[in-house]
């Protein structure tokens, strides 16, 4: 399997278990501020699917250690928080502005999708360096 494939269907895999959480969440909680809460639950879900999935089937980084994980760990997050605000932004757009109550699923799988792609470059040139490459 390719690289693009397996990068496309982890991210599928991902942005599942993303709406599966909000979904969950959903039914817990449904009063004020219920779609911050879902969101935030969700993106935390799919945050660590995603990096469980790119760090050992994409990028094939075995950390050295604990504390290498953390900060790999680290890393990857913070090169989400951009990814996130498209995602979240597509989902609440799609909420706000679509009278059904499936919009911002919609929206969050659109907003995911490009999320992830720009993700995975972000991911490789400043998370998962090869050693060679640190070097450059």
């Amino acid at each position: 399997m390719g690289l693009a494939l397996r990068y496309a269907l982890f991210a599928g895999i991902s942005t599942l278990v993303n709406l599966l959480f909000q979904w969950f969440s959903f039914l817990a909680y449904s009063g004020m501020g219920s779609l911050y809460l879902a969101m935030f639950a969700g993106t935390l879900a799919g945050l660590v699917a995603k990096y469980i999935l790119d760090k050992k089937w994409i990028f094939y980084h075995t950390p050295k250690d604990k504390k290498d994980d953390a900060k790999k760990f680290a890393l990857y997050s913070l090169m989400g928080v951009f990814t996130t605000i498209i995602f979240w932004g597509t989902e609440m757009t799609f909420y706000y502005l679509i009278p059904n109550p499936n919009a911002k699923y919609i929206g969050a799988v659109i907003g995911l999708s490009i999320g992830y792609i720009i993700k995975y470059f972000l991911d490789k040139k400043y998370v998962f360096i090869h050693k060679e490459e640190e070097n450059l």
